[in-house]
This record gives C-alpha cells, sequence and structure tokens, in this order.
C-alpha cells in the first residue's frame, strides 16, 4: 500500500518501510508522528483521491534524526556600484521512516 502525504507544503509519495526527509517538525528523535492530510491511497491497481484529503486515511512515521542540508551561498552585486552581499543558508529537515499507511 502506497500513498502521497503533505507535509511542510510539500508531497511526498511513501510506502511502509521508506525513509524520507521532510521539513523540520518539532518532535524528538524516537517519537512517533502522525499524518493526516493524506492526498491519495493505492494498493494494487485500485486508489482512492481525496477531495483535498482522504477521509480516515493516516500515516505513521517515526522520527530517526534532525538536521540541516547543504548550504547554499547566495550572491548579490550591483555592477558598477561598489554594492556585494554574499549569504549562505541551511535548511533544516527531519528524517522519518514510515511505520504503517492506513486507508480509511
Amino acid at each position: 500500500m502506497h500513498a502521497v502525504i503533505q507535509s511542510g507544503g510539500k508531497q511526498y509519495r511513501v510506502k511502509p518501510g521508506d525513509a524520507l526527509r521532510v521539513e523540520s517538525l518539532p518532535a524528538e528523535v524516537g517519537a512517533s508522528v502522525s499524518f493526516d492530510q493524506v492526498l491519495m491511497v493505492g494498493e494494487g491497481d485500485g486508489a482512492r483521491i481525496g477531495t483535498p484529503f482522504v477521509e480516515g486515511a493516516r500515516v505513521s512515521a517515526t522520527v530517526l534524526a534532525h538536521g540541516r542540508g547543504d548550504k547554499v551561498r547566495i550572491f548579490k552585486l550591483r555592477r558598477r556600484k561598489h554594492y556585494q552581499k554574499s549569504q549562505g543558508h541551511r535548511q533544516g529537515f527531519t528524517e522519518l521512516r514510515i511505520e504503517d499507511v492506513i486507508g480509511g
């Protein structure tokens, strides 16, 4: 069974046993998290598509780790104006393992 969930403004296709990186979640390592915003649930050839979410569907996962992604360098330049600005950013993430997909 697989599902499409929404987390942090992004959509992910998941199935039990998958490891997944999502936007940072406020949960401790080892804690269980549940996603109620399930957009689609499929098994075999059939699929249930929500409007916008599937009623009663839920995906449970376990938090494996928290971390920060690779550094992205931002450089702004105005030519001939003696203006240069350099900046960096590292986006936080949470790594999950999908435990169960409940079709509802």
